[in-house]
């Protein structure tokens, strides 16, 4: 399936910095829950992530993150995710985060 560039541009990313982060003990997978804030102009959001085997929730405030802002907020079990934290895989399937090479402003839109 070939993606346009003007669907490409309807899927708005951003970076936020986490500020918050809690153990998600109710999830049916291991996760942790997140709070991140994308700036002045989206605010604070929260997500639940399945990235426990790399990250305990001590270290990750004010780690930068890149999400999408713009999917429906979903419910997931007792938790309403407000954005996608993006990730990759390492070799076992685990999730990595992305994130900026440098620290750059909060809110600042993927291009």
């Amino acid at each position: 399936m070939s993606l346009s560039f003007d669907d490409f541009l309807k899927v708005d990313v951003r970076v936020g910095t986490i500020r918050r982060a809690d153990p998600f003990p109710e999830a049916r997978r291991p996760a942790l829950k997140l709070w991140v804030d994308f700036g002045p102009e989206i605010g604070e959001r929260k997500t639940s992530a399945q990235i426990t085997r790399h990250y305990d929730p001590a270290g990750l405030p004010g780690r930068q993150v890149v999400a999408v802002v713009n999917f429906p907020p979903k419910q997931i079990g007792t938790f309403m995710s407000q954005c996608l934290v993006l990730g990759v895989p390492d070799a076992d399937g685990e999730v990595v985060l992305l994130k900026p090479d440098l620290d750059v402003p909060d809110g600042g839109r993927m291009y």
